[in-house]
Formats: structure tokens, sequence, C-alpha cells
């Protein structure tokens, strides 16, 4: 049953987790499209532009749209869907919440042992391969369009995605300016032309 497969999904991704929710996209990517097949690549990449650009932690967000898409992609209706958002939600969270309770307490108790600093030093390095798959797991055809496809569209994304890096890194915009001028440009460039060619 589906309701169950989110579950256990979303809890082994939430205990395996480290690093916030750009860390979890490749996790939750290779188990709602590749092992589980609830939603295509497609879905996945809005399901992720939704998550980035409502208010709340990324990780939460994609789990709550994968939920909600997962069960509706089943067949079930959207109130069941909803379900399914609030499953993925929960269970995402729930392991990392009761071991954060737990872990508190001991790293209260040894933030000067050694054997902490190393786990800590380890995990960084983890963090940072995960943020990095998820990186590569986004600089894909659903993203940046294809050149043989469209060459128009991929050299627009990719100046997007390059004045969005400099705007941010060097300039240090806001992200939320970011993504307003992102969106508009995306709906000028690629919605716009599909709505005009539909009436």
């Amino acid at each position: 049953m589906i309701f169950w497969q989110l579950f256990y999904t979303f809890l082994k991704i939430g205990i395996f987790t480290f690093g916030g929710g750009y860390a979890m996209v490749a996790l939750i990517q290779n188990e709602v499209v590749v092992e589980n097949q609830w939603m295509t690549s497609q879905e996945f990449t809005d399901v992720l532009a939704i998550s980035q650009a409502t208010p709340g932690p990324l990780g939460i967000n994609t789990a709550t749209y994968a939920g909600y898409t997962a069960v509706v992609n089943a067949g079930y209706s959207a109130p069941m869907g909803v379900l399914g958002a609030f499953l993925a939600s929960f269970s995402v969270i729930l392991l990392p919440f009761v071991l954060m309770l737990i872990v508190t307490k001991i790293l209260m108790k040894h933030k000067e042992s050694k054997a902490i600093t190393d786990i800590f030093t380890i995990l960084r390095k983890v963090v940072v391969g995960l943020i990095a798959a998820s990186a590569l797991l986004l600089a894909s055809t659903e993203n940046f369009g294809s050149p043989t496809e469209s060459t128009f569209r991929f050299v627009i994304s990719i100046l997007i995605f390059i004045s969005v890096f400099v705007a941010s890194y060097k300039f240090k915009k806001s992200p939320i300016l970011l993504i307003l001028v992102s969106g508009i440009i995306g709906f000028l460039v690629y919605g716009l032309p599909e709505m005009v060619s539909g009436f």
C-alpha cells in the first residue's frame, strides 16, 4: 500500500540525511523517481521548484509535495493526496526529532570529547558530498533543457544560472529577489510563448 511505502521511505530518508534540505534532494529523488517510480523526473523537478519557492525548510516542503504527487499519481483522490503529503512530512521529521532530543543531551555532556569532534569532522565531508550530488542531479535536461531540442532555451537557462550564481555569490543579492526575477524571466521565455501558441 502506497501510504505505508511513503511512511517507510521518508522515515528512511529522514534518519539518513545530514546537512539539511539540499542534502536530502538526491535521496528523495532516488526514492520517488528511480526506486518507487511514483513520479517522473520532470514532475520531481517541478516539485523541487515549488518547494524552493515556498516558505519553510526545503526537505520538508519537498517531502510534502512529493507525498501528495505520489498518492495522486497512484490514482487516489486529492484529499487522499493531502493525507500522503502529511504522512511524508511527518515521517521525514519523526526520527530526526527524536534523535536530536537524545543527541543534544549527549553533546552537551561530551562536547569537548575528541570522538565527538571527529564525528562532526566526518559528517561535514558527508554533507558536502550530499549537497554536491544534489547539485549534479539538478544539472539535468529538465532544468536546463537540451541544446538539440531548443538552443535558445538552453542558452537562456545557462545564462540565468550564471547570472544568479554571480549575483548571489559576488554581489550578495537577496535570494528572494533572485527567485522573483528568475521566475519572471522563466515565464517570459518559457510560459508566455506556450500560452500564446495554445490560443
